[in-house]
């Protein structure tokens, strides 16, 4: 009898973690479409889109998206997919994130703030290493120049850390912002890609071969926006 139930036990847990994995699979892809439409948006749109310029500059590139949960819970977590400029000159697999205290999203009152972080070193990144990373805190943050601006883009904006990209109104080009923290989901990466790496490997190493299909467009945009 003790066999059979331990048997039991173990064929659960079996199911229970297929399962978990299955539903974190289907969360990546779900997430990172999101995130490719989300840069989609901004592009065709003058008033949104980032300079050539700018993206050119590159060396990293976040996407976030978040809900307002009500006056008092404010900004629900969010998430989003980061992809960073190897040194090689290649984009990286696309990695997802979550996201947090969108608090930019409040002050401007917009119910829903989707961001793009358009990161200019190649070091800041990496902070992520460490788990979570504060925008505007951890790294200088300034609102970036849209391609709308009648004035050529500043250089001196292009030597500030991260380059802030909001679908809400009010933020002029080199203005000072803070957006909450960026962190790691490296349970959904693993799930997804199928491997037993985390953030600094997926986004620096060639660990996943081939590249699935699904990460492709991401990344073929990205690499048409910054070659």
């Amino acid at each position: 009898m003790k066999k059979i139930l331990s048997l039991f036990i173990v064929l659960a847990t079996v199911v229970s973690l297929h399962a978990d994995s299955k539903r974190d699979r289907e969360r990546f892809i779900t997430r990172l479409e999101t995130c490719e439409a989300i840069l989609r948006e901004f592009q065709a749109d003058p008033a949104l889109a980032i300079p050539a310029d700018v993206l050119q500059s590159a060396k990293a590139i976040v996407i976030t998206t978040q809900i307002r949960g009500g006056l008092i819970l404010g900004m629900q977590e969010g998430y989003g997919t980061i992809l960073v400029k190897k040194s090689n000159g290649s984009w990286s697999i696309p990695v997802v994130i979550r996201a947090g205290e969108a608090s930019l999203g409040l002050q401007l009152g917009g119910s829903r703030i989707e961001n793009v972080y358009v990161i200019m070193n190649a070091e800041t990144p990496r902070q992520l290493f460490e788990g979570r990373f504060n925008i505007g805190v951890d790294a200088a943050a300034v609102a970036g120049p849209r391609v709308a601006d009648s004035e050529k883009t500043n250089r001196q904006l292009l030597s500030v850390p991260v380059l802030v990209y909001s679908n809400q109104k009010g933020l002029f080009a080199g203005a000072t912002v803070k957006t909450g923290y960026i962190t790691r989901s490296d349970s959904v990466n693993r799930a997804y890609y199928g491997v037993d790496y985390d953030l600094p490997e997926l986004l620096y190493g060639n660990f996943v071969t081939p590249v699935p299909t699904e990460v492709h467009p991401l990344i073929d945009y990205v690499t048409q926006l910054s070659p």
